[in-house]
């Protein structure tokens, strides 16, 4: 299948697919293996088909806000939520309502660095493009 490409083509596309699977095992097993309880809350959201969808994320409280990201590539609970803003959270297991607000400006920049993953969690995340949302009790 690569014959007659350069050593160092081959090389390139090896290790580019090699990257790929480890993204996508990292991404796929850290679902399945996400604790909850600590930092963790279970956000609900809701599809265009009215259907209700979990998923456990970290949480970060900074300066009295609560604070989620999407620093995954599997991120249909951030689309839903931009589109259905009116969200559920549960932490503690006690669930409420909450309005989801996407970040911008200086308040994105400070979010941003207080929640940072760090350079391995990026490199095995895929360097997917990280979003943030506040999430304001209603």
């Amino acid at each position: 299948m690569l014959e007659g490409i350069p050593g160092w083509i081959r090389i390139g596309v090896i290790a580019a697919a090699a990257y790929v699977l480890l993204v996508v095992a990292f991404e796929s097993l850290i679902g399945y293996f996400q604790p909850f309880g600590g930092d963790s809350i279970v956000i609900v959201t809701t599809g265009d088909d009215g259907a209700r969808s979990e998923r456990v994320l970290s949480r970060r409280d900074i300066d009295g806000n609560l604070y989620v990201a999407a620093n995954h590539w599997p991120r249909q609970w951030y689309r839903q939520a931009m589109e259905y803003p009116q969200v559920e959270v549960a932490t503690d297991g006690e669930p409420a309502p909450y309005l989801a607000v996407p970040l911008s400006g200086a308040e994105l920049a400070r979010v941003a660095e207080a929640y940072d993953v760090g350079l391995l969690v990026r490199f095995l995340t895929g360097f997917p493009p990280r979003r943030f949302l506040r999430l304001d009790p209603r």
